[in-house]
């Protein structure tokens, strides 16, 4: 199955002092702010790097679910904090810190079903960074 995504960024003015909205297919992001100051400070909107790690989370526990479903296992919840080391000009490394309420499963299979979830996510495979994953299972 082939599916296409789409998103558009538009871009007014210099890098530092200019402005750029980002809007998605699904209009989840319609219109929505981002700039030098949501990039590299604490201004309000977003940014590529926050949309990369908000992207990682959601494929690798989606991802997750997937394959503890296939091994019977119920996730009543699975949490995923994805954090992203953006320096120099490249992301450095992404943290996926995961939580997970699973029935009938031990904590030695959740990281091994884990730890294959983050090598098969299509975000992670699509990523040349490392990928750290810390598990807890509650």
């Amino acid at each position: 199955m082939k599916i296409t995504r789409k998103a558009t960024a538009n871009w007014k003015g210099k890098v530092k002092d200019g402005k750029g909205t980002l809007t998605t297919g699904s209009h989840v992001l319609k219109d929505t702010n981002y700039s030098f100051n949501t990039r590299f400070e604490d201004g309000v909107g977003t940014n590529p790097e926050e949309l990369v790690a908000a992207a990682h989370a959601g494929c690798f526990t989606m991802q997750l679910s997937a394959l503890l479903s296939e091994e019977d296992h119920l996730p009543n919840h699975l949490n995923t904090e994805a954090k992203l080391d953006f320096e120099e000009g490249s992301i450095q490394k992404i943290h996926l810190d995961l939580t997970g309420d699973v029935d009938n499963i031990d904590e030695e299979t959740f990281l091994e079903i884990a730890q294959k979830a983050k090598r098969i996510c299509p975000i992670s495979k699509l990523l040349n960074t490392e990928i750290v994953l810390n598990t807890q299972l509650s």
